[in-house]
């Protein structure tokens, strides 16, 4: 497996919380002496994983991105193949609550996308093999930790699975702005995926014609539409007002 970057100290410290093994070396900017770093840093030295002060232009070289002080060298993390998404809702006893992306392609939805989807409890994010963002640094950060926590899972054929995920009982809901029914009229409580279009374009007509309902957000101004990010995070937060319901 190849190595990658991570910064900033949200999407750092999940990775030191909860997959410490994948750490391989870090970078603190010096000037810091707060009782975070002091935390840090003991448990690095508990891991026994190596770390550096250095100067803020040593950290600016290694990333592209506000890094807040702390960059980490840590071994490539694994993204989920359809099996393992399969196996895992077999196992659990909730009801699936899943998204589906199909063909976001900015790394800061997709990062916004995966914040929001830890936030409300989704078990999986689903995105297709081709014209999606990947785990870049930059979603790592945007996530703010939720890369390390929401499964990512990479499909070869997203109408395809889509039709294997239906056949085990999830219900699609797809959003679209010509669709007759709203967010509020639709029923996320049992198992359900929420599939969203790429920026701008929408879901594409596969992706579409394999949705059981299209919703759409209520838009009472002069806008068009919203962003991908916050139509997602429009439509989880209602799912999860049912489903807490």
């Amino acid at each position: 497996m190849s190595d990658e970057y991570i910064f900033g100290w949200h999407a750092f410290e999940a990775v030191l919380k909860r997959e410490p093994q994948r750490l391989l070396r870090v970078w603190i900017q010096t000037g810091r002496q707060d009782k975070r770093v002091k935390s840090v840093t003991e448990a690095l030295d508990s891991h026994g994983v190596a770390w550096e002060v250095v100067h803020r232009r040593e950290l600016d070289k290694r990333v592209a991105g506000v890094h807040q002080g702390v960059v980490a060298q840590v071994s490539e993390s694994r993204e989920w193949s359809e099996d393992d998404l399969l196996q895992s809702l077999a196992g659990q006893d909730a009801a699936p609550f899943l998204l589906i992306l199909d063909g976001v392609t900015d790394p800061h939805n997709l990062g916004a996308c995966l914040r929001t989807a830890d936030a409300v409890g989704v078990q999986a994010v689903i995105v297709p093999k081709d014209k999606s963002a990947s785990l870049s640094p930059t979603v790592r950060k945007v996530a703010c930790g939720a890369a390390e926590t929401v499964p990512l899972v990479r499909v070869t054929n997203l109408a395809r699975f889509m039709r294997t995920l239906q056949d085990d009982g999830v219900w699609l809901i797809g959003t679209a702005g010509e669709a007759n029914s709203t967010l509020y009229q639709a029923d996320f409580k049992g198992p359900v995926a929420l599939v969203m279009g790429a920026e701008g374009k929408g879901m594409r007509r596969l992706t579409r014609e394999h949705c059981d309902l299209l919703i759409n957000i209520p838009m009472l101004g002069h806008v068009d539409s919203l962003n991908v990010s916050v139509a997602t995070g429009v439509c989880l937060y209602e799912a999860l007002r049912q489903r807490l319901a």
